[in-house]
């Protein structure tokens, strides 16, 4: 997929590190996790989580009250962050409703509000609660749905759900609808809320830490879970106009599908490579371009070790030097919002000038090679890539290019 480099004119996040840039940013520089050994719901896991907690008091339009489930309302909640919906909506003026495209990424959508029907159930007949409404809550269709009608678009929308690699995925569908001229602007990115199904499912594969998660640890003892979403609005450049003001760029979005296994990733990292290889070629780069890697980096031990192996067989020489760290201490594993969540933190850290740090990370694994960042770096960082992999073997790899890399 070749590109120009496609304008990020608008973007946010809300995680438990807070809500939109300049708080995600401060809590980044500060080395504030939002992790916190806690419970969520009715689950009873020892284990510590990234919880946004105001979800509960969010109201969505009374006109969208159909779609109210904790998985749109933290879209609600990000649309309104950082003047995102507005920019948007800024955006349909300029080219038309029509034009703008959703394409969004999720794993579980509103799984919630379908395992909460489930406990008030009829006791008699097993009926399901009359309120459940499936299509416009638990579909993983209901996130773009939602989004496209709180913002009155009109153009095509999607759903990508490829687990963790989903809401990394999108930027790659948007680029190729704008290159091929089908839309003129695109909102990318992912939510994903805690459910029961998220939560006992990765204890049921021994993926939960009870420690704080500690990635490319010699003791990391496997990932802390978190939610969170996050936005971006790609737009084309229109003849005589300048954009206000721009994030960076997307550069590629490299893909691959490996399907080593349903859980596990390839030992040698063999689709991870392929992505970011396909990313650095369709963006004409070579890897000694890359300034800054923001890792998938989950802290389990197989996840960490295959993404080692695969970045030291791209980046060859170039790796032993790599500025690169995972920011999953920060926020959790945010699982299909995690791909737009670590694309926001890149372009933070591009537009910043910042690379951010691994959290708890306290005795490095010898048997890895990268020397991931343990403190926060100041550095003019022109180009970086964000890696997102998925259960399956679904894998993506973005580039971007800070907003004065293209002038």
């Amino acid at each position: 997929m070749k590109t120009r480099g496609w304008p990020v004119t608008a973007c946010t996040a809300v995680t438990a590190l807070g809500r939109g840039r300049a708080a995600t940013f401060a809590a980044l520089e500060a080395g504030t996790s939002g992790l916190l050994r806690r419970g969520f719901e009715t689950a009873e896991l020892d284990t510590w989580l990234g919880v946004v907690d105001e979800l509960d008091e969010v109201r969505l339009p009374r006109a969208l009250a159909a779609f109210d489930c904790r998985n749109n309302r933290l879209a609600e909640l990000a649309l309104a962050s950082d003047g995102f919906g507005d920019a948007v909506r800024a955006a349909a003026a300029r080219h038309g409703a029509h034009r703008v495209g959703v394409f969004l990424g999720t794993s579980t959508s509103g799984i919630l509000s379908t395992e909460i029907a489930y406990r008030e159930r009829d006791p008699v007949t097993g009926a399901l609660p009359a309120w459940l409404d499936y299509a416009h809550t638990h579909n993983t269709h209901s996130l773009a749905r939602y989004v496209r009608a709180a913002l009155a678009l009109a153009g095509p929308a999607q759903v990508v759900s490829t687990a963790c690699s989903a809401s990394a995925k999108v930027f790659g569908t948007a680029a190729r609808m704008l290159e091929a001229g089908l839309v003129d602007a695109a909102v990318v990115g992912g939510v994903d809320t805690l459910c029961m199904t998220t939560l006992y499912g990765f204890r049921a594969l021994e993926l939960v830490s009870p420690e704080i998660c500690r990635p490319w640890d010699a003791q990391r003892r496997g990932l802390s879970l978190g939610e969170g979403a996050a936005f971006a609005l790609l737009e084309r450049e229109t003849a005589g106009r300048a954009h206000d003001h721009v994030h960076g760029h997307l550069l590629a979005c490299g893909e691959s599908s490996d399907g080593h296994h349903m859980s596990a990733p390839h030992p040698e990292g063999a689709g991870a490579a392929a992505a970011m290889r396909e990313a650095l070629a369709a963006a004409g780069l070579g890897p000694a371009d890359v300034d800054y890697l923001n890792l998938h980096g989950t802290a389990t031990p197989g996840n960490d070790a295959a993404e080692d192996r695969a970045v030291a067989s791209v980046f060859g020489p170039a790796a032993a030097t790599l500025a690169c760290s995972s920011t999953k201490g920060y926020t959790g594993h945010t699982l299909g919002a995690a791909g737009g969540v670590e694309a926001v933190i890149t372009l933070l850290a591009l537009e910043h000038g910042w690379l951010p740090p691994t959290l708890n990370l306290r005795q490095p694994d010898r048997a890895l090679q990268l020397p991931v960042l343990r403190e926060g770096r100041r550095a003019r960082a022109r180009i970086a890539a964000s890696n997102s992999f998925g259960f399956g073997g679904s894998n993506a790899c973005l580039l971007f290019a800070g907003a004065e890399a293209l002038a």
